[in-house]
């Protein structure tokens, strides 16, 4: 369950901070009860960022794939061995 909190609450860096750490998940800042800001720990923020380069990535080969650009596995064995002369 998401954890939503006052922007006033801000003053309290440390519990923020330890707020945080104990989750993988956002905290949700409001002001005057319309959302205004999310922070998260550093950890969460690398894996998220890690992620949506992972999907990115994914995407981009499907659509490889989908347009024929992309070779049977045989043929990009053979491209990589005489590449790296294995």
């Amino acid at each position: 369950m998401p954890q939503i909190i006052p922007i006033r609450d801000l003053k309290n860096t440390s519990e923020i901070s330890q707020m945080c750490a104990s989750t993988n998940e956002p905290i949700f800042i409001t002001k005057n009860g319309y959302g205004d800001m999310v922070i998260m720990s550093m950890k969460a923020y690398e894996e998220k960022m890690y992620m949506l380069d992972v999907y990115a990535k994914l995407a981009e080969a499907e659509t490889q794939v989908k347009e024929g650009k992309v070779l049977d596995a045989d043929a990009s064995l053979k491209e990589l061995r005489s590449k790296y002369n294995v």
